[in-house]
């Protein structure tokens, strides 16, 4: 086999002639000299449609391929103009890269493969690239995958929710499969024109096609889903009516914790002020009250003994909690019952923030009963937004939302990015 033959392997260049293999001493790279073959010559770089010649564009350029070894490898070739009749002079097509970008397809698919599978810091590292370009290069692929895939076909149950990034000053709609529990679709933005932007990319008759759609009770979201699909039953998530109860719950916990006795030692130079007495156990068990049972520690477990002991009240708040945990957890007929029992004891609780939950959970009960017959999956949506949040510390440093959607649609969407050459 030719040594350009084998070039032509190694860089995985397909539709091309290699030309010639030279080491730059002052880039300190290897340089394979290459052009498209006749199939592949003269086309736009945009539409990839034939077109005839319009000038010799600005000479030679290169693209970053794939190390070999510890050297880097470059592509150089002409970058002619044509002259397309839709686009107008642009540059010509190569086969190895995508059109006005430095790097190879190769380059561009192990970077990211790395994006999606390892840390920051490595993936920098090991391609020797700024992380902002990790950002276009995730960008890309995902438009790729994006051309290649319809990621919103067949949709009949889905998961709307937001999702705060960047310290909660910016916003992002997420939409989920709850058939194959996958991220769909992504978009900036917490508003019914954000949310439009989903329903106007799937289209009126897919639109149609959607039978459920669950969600946290926010009425922008309510009214667009009504406006939007209108076939499609309005489901509670579970996951944010349980959190209800958790916020109710944590105003019980705060009250007993102002009217435990002294309850703060005042600061001193070199010493903050800190709780003490009861109302110190009481901060401590916060963690307590939040967890799910089957999750608690021997620690925690001896904390609530604690405060069914000394607070009945606060205790009432957690059982509370818990109960309504319970109705998600029989779902069907039975939980519906569950949910009624639960609303008639905390009516009758003397507790102000779950009286004021259950007249909440009353006017929303048409879409928690929705959910308790269909049974939509339980917590699908939050632990697509806890990946996302882990995302967020990966891409932070890409400039805009759009590298962060592209990343988390390659890592939690159905098509993630594969390495170079496999299929």
């Amino acid at each position: 086999m030719r040594n350009n033959r084998v070039w032509e392997r190694a860089c995985g260049l397909k539709r091309t002639v290699v030309e010639g293999v030279r080491y730059d001493e002052s880039a300190g790279a290897i340089i394979v000299s290459a052009r498209p073959d006749s199939r592949a010559r003269n086309r736009c770089g945009r539409c990839g449609r034939r077109s005839p010649g319009y000038d010799p564009g600005p000479g030679r350029r290169r693209w970053r391929a794939l190390d070999a070894g510890t050297t880097r490898v470059f592509v150089e070739a002409d970058a002619p103009r044509v002259a397309c009749r839709t686009h107008g002079p642009t540059v010509s097509q190569v086969p190895w890269a995508r059109h006005d970008t430095g790097h190879t397809r190769d380059f561009d698919a192990m970077a990211a493969w790395l994006t999606v599978r390892t840390s920051k810091s490595a993936t920098c590292h090991l391609l020797r690239v700024a992380w902002r370009t990790i950002g276009a290069i995730v960008t890309r692929v995902n438009d790729d995958v994006e051309a290649r895939v319809d990621r919103l076909e067949g949709l009949r149950r889905i998961g709307i929710d937001e999702i705060s990034y960047k310290r909660g000053h910016r916003y992002l709609i997420v939409v989920v499969d709850h058939d194959t529990g996958r991220l769909v679709w992504a978009g900036p933005g917490r508003s019914e024109a954000a949310l439009d932007v989903f329903f106007d990319e799937l289209g009126d008759d897919r639109a149609q096609a959607i039978t459920h759609v669950s969600a946290d009770m926010a009425e922008w979201i309510a009214r667009v889903v009504a406006r939007r699909a209108p076939n499609a039953i309005r489901c509670a998530d579970p996951f944010h009516v349980v959190a209800w109860a958790i916020e109710a719950l944590d105003v019980e916990r705060r009250r007993a914790w102002n009217q435990a006795k002294g309850r703060r030692v005042k600061e001193s130079p070199g010493r903050r002020g800190r709780t003490v007495g009861d109302s110190r156990q009481i901060a401590r068990s916060r963690y307590a009250l939040w967890k799910n049972p089957e999750d608690l520690n021997e620690l925690q477990h001896q904390q609530l003994e604690w405060i069914a002991k000394t607070d009945p009240r606060l205790w009432r708040a957690y059982l509370l909690k818990e109960g309504l945990r319970y109705v998600f957890s029989v779902k069907g007929e039975e939980g519906q019952e569950a949910l009624d029992q639960w609303l008639s004891w905390a009516r009758r609780s003397q507790l102000p923030a779950f009286t004021h939950l259950a007249k909440k959970i009353t006017k929303h009960r048409d879409a928690i009963d929705a959910n308790l017959e269909h049974d939509l999956n339980q917590g699908l949506i939050e632990s697509t937004n806890t990946k996302i949040r882990l995302l967020t510390r990966i891409a932070y440093g890409f400039h805009g939302p759009q590298p962060l959607i592209a990343l988390a649609l390659l890592a939690l969407g159905a098509h993630p990015p594969r390495l170079p050459g496999r299929t």
